[in-house]
């Protein structure tokens, strides 16, 4: 096996770069992920990949939600905050401006194109992530485009 090889042609795939946010009682964060597909029409479900060390995987893990911020590329500054874990930026979410959405009471982060609220349906482990089958629960369109013009990691 070739590790080079896989590595590079992995590098080739595509990816949105994000922002998963959570709440749990008085607790909001916000982290980047990329690992994010659609999975199925009926119901719809969301396959997040979500490190299982990471702070949100707890607050996603104990509430059972959460939003997918999704920022157009013109924007790509107004996600670089949420690049750092909470143990490297403890402080990230208080400086952060946001609302609360209806459905999942998780943050809209400000300077998002859209978000999609979603209720946990399973979690399964995957190597040091795990896979979280969110079913969509509520949307919301903050700022015309396509997906085109949707923030991708390069």
């Amino acid at each position: 096996m070739d590790e080079g090889k896989i590595r590079d042609v992995l590098r080739r795939m595509p990816y949105g770069f994000y922002s998963i946010t959570s709440h749990d009682e008085n607790e909001d964060n916000a982290m980047v992920a990329n690992w994010i597909s659609q999975v199925s029409f009926e119901p719809r479900l969301i396959a997040l990949g979500l490190q299982k060390t990471s702070f949100t995987h707890g607050l996603v893990e104990k509430s059972g939600l959460f939003n997918i911020n999704l920022f157009l590329k013109q924007d790509a500054e107004k996600i670089k905050p949420f690049t750092k874990s909470r143990e490297k930026n403890p402080g990230k979410m208080i400086k952060a401006e946001y609302s609360l959405s209806s459905e999942s009471n998780c943050p809209i982060l400000d300077g998002a194109a859209a978000y999609l609220e979603c209720r946990v349906v399973n979690i399964y482990p995957a190597g040091d992530h795990d896979v979280v089958i969110g079913e969509v629960i509520g949307a919301g369109q903050l700022k015309p485009g396509e997906s085109d013009d949707t923030l991708t990691l390069e």
